[in-house]
């Protein structure tokens, strides 16, 4: 099994410019034998709150038909995110885009301070996949500050804990220890993805990682890179690489 976490610098507001870094990480990924990519925090868009309704998706938008079209070419599953609408409530959102074409979504649980002004918090969309008989369920940003969350995917008999995020370099650190703490109390193995650049007019720190299931970091990106984690499980036994792009 291979894992890609995606760093990238997103273009604030610029959808078009997003998903086309998105394409272009999705091939590097799959050259490289991924067998899925998750991107961080409302990666279509950059990280918004007061311009997110604009910019918002739908569950079946058709600005997501190419990133299907090259789940099912590459045979990658792909993690996404975006504000997404669904009826009359906006969420914090990502794409779970699978290779058999079908697309589930994930909506933040736990909204950070100053978000549920926009965005409505959710545990209606919280999907498992499985990858190699590996069950993988997943996390935006400040679900992981709520011990409750990796918690209720360890009864969910997770293997795999997927966080996409948008973090600071103040807040990085907690990040780190939180998602340490988990992979070894809840023997999850766990994904980071952050943006490197700038978003909502903020720093983010980058510094995507794995920790397998020990607790043990595995693979870390810098904080000002873009590019791929890639890590990779042969025998019980995870390695990583970096890709920089």
């Amino acid at each position: 099994m291979i894992l890609a976490a995606a760093q990238t610098k997103p273009k604030r507001g610029d959808i078009s410019a997003n998903l086309l870094n998105h394409y272009q990480l999705i091939e590097l990924a799959a050259q490289n034998g991924a067998n899925l990519i998750a991107f961080p925090e409302l990666s279509i868009t950059g990280y918004e709150r007061e311009n997110a309704a604009p910019l918002a998706f739908t569950k079946d938008d058709y600005r997501i038909d190419h990133l299907k079209e090259l789940a099912v070419k590459n045979n990658i599953i792909i993690i996404a995110g975006a504000p997404i609408q669904v009826e009359n409530e906006m969420f914090i959102g990502e794409f779970v885009i699978s290779p058999d074409n079908s697309v589930s979504i994930y909506t933040k649980q736990f909204l950070h301070e100053g978000e549920d002004e926009f965005f409505q918090s959710s545990f209606n969309y919280n999907p498992i996949i499985t990858i190699e008989n590996q069950k993988i369920s997943f996390a935006i940003c400040a679900d992981i500050d709520n011990p409750k969350h990796p918690e209720n995917a360890k009864n969910r008999e997770s293997d795999i804990y997927i966080a996409s995020i948008f973090f600071s370099p103040n807040g990085i650190p907690n990040a780190y220890r939180d998602l340490q703490n988990y992979a070894e109390k809840h023997k999850m193995n766990v994904l980071m993805s952050n943006f490197s650049g700038e978003s909502w007019g903020s720093p983010s720190a980058g510094q995507s990682a794995f920790w397998n299931n020990k607790g043990e970091l595995i693979g870390q990106m810098n904080d000002s890179d873009s590019g791929l984690l890639l890590v990779e499980n042969k025998n019980d036994t995870w390695t990583n690489k970096i890709i920089i792009s």
